[in-house]
């Protein structure tokens, strides 16, 4: 299932251990994929890496492991729009489960209700992991799409690195549906928490446009756990909207090559950047059931 263009990345590990911290009830991952088994869902062959199978009851069995109740399945870049695995993973649990999807920007009507019903609730649009036109932002075809999914309550999910789009707030605040960011926004630490960018994302989220999810310290920094570079960019966003934030585990951890990450370490930092327990269960609980209709 693999070729010299396309590198295998490493399997998630499981938990060898219980979380110390104790997560409330109603807790969401609001970001994990699923993977395979490529018999059934093959991978697209215009992937950038080639992930090991990471199956709908591996996820559910990290969620009882992590204590957590709820969780969000993304379509990830190597199924392109072929959303066939995501929806089996949510009709396995639909109570426990939801998805964002990806979709052509010509979707049919009756796609998106078909959806919906299954459970999805945002469709993503990933501008990094491509071969071609990475970076480069569709506005037009995103705000043709826009009013398509805002009947359903949808938002738009962006993999994107905001610190590449300095007007970010000018160009998405006024597409009419929410917004989220995965990975802090996704700015290099190297670029520092003050750029124009990042600034903007600040913006969107006080205006009440932007979610942002407090996941995968580690993909864009070197440094290792408890990546305390990554903290400024925590500290800005929840200073600015702590309403607006999301956590998720980033499970299975695709495109990793090195340096697995632990996922009970992962969810032990939620502490360090959100110190303030009433706001770590607003993360948690309260605001992914906003977004994601539980």
């Amino acid at each position: 299932m693999n070729d010299m263009t396309t590198p295998d990345c490493l399997a998630p590990i499981p938990p060898a251990r219980r979380p110390a911290l104790e997560v409330p009830p109603g807790a969401c991952d609001c970001h994990a994929h699923v993977c395979g088994p490529v018999d059934r869902f093959p991978y697209i062959a215009e992937r950038v890496y080639t992930p090991p199978a990471a199956l709908p009851a591996d996820y559910r069995r990290l969620l009882d492991a992590l204590g957590i109740e709820r969780g969000v399945i993304v379509q990830p870049s190597f199924y392109g729009t072929d959303n066939r695995a995501l929806l089996a993973a949510l009709a396995q649990d639909p109570a426990r489960l939801r998805g964002v999807a990806v979709v052509p920007f010509d979707v049919a009507a009756d796609e998106l209700e078909r959806l919906h019903a299954a459970g999805v609730r945002g469709v993503r649009c990933n501008i990094v992991d491509l071969r071609e036109r990475k970076g480069e932002l569709p506005l037009e075809p995103l705000r043709s799409l826009a009013p398509r999914i805002r009947p359903f309550g949808w938002h738009l999910e962006l993999l994107m690195h905001v610190n590449e789009f300095p007007n970010l707030d000018t160009q998405l605040g006024s597409l009419g549906v929410p917004v989220s960011f995965g990975h802090l926004g996704y700015v290099p630490v190297a670029e520092g928490a003050a750029t124009a960018g990042f600034d903007a994302l600040l913006r969107l989220m006080r205006d009440g446009v932007a979610w942002v999810k407090l996941t995968g310290p580690y993909r864009f920094t070197r440094s290792a756990m408890p990546y305390p570079d990554v903290q400024p960019f925590a500290d800005r966003l929840v200073e600015a909207a702590p309403q607006r934030l999301l956590w998720g585990s980033d499970w299975p951890h695709v495109g990793r090559k090195t340096g697995m990450p632990d996922d009970v370490d992962l969810l032990e930092l939620l502490p360090r950047w959100v110190p303030d327990a009433q706001v770590r269960r607003r993360i948690l609980v309260e605001n992914p059931a906003q977004l994601y209709d539980f």
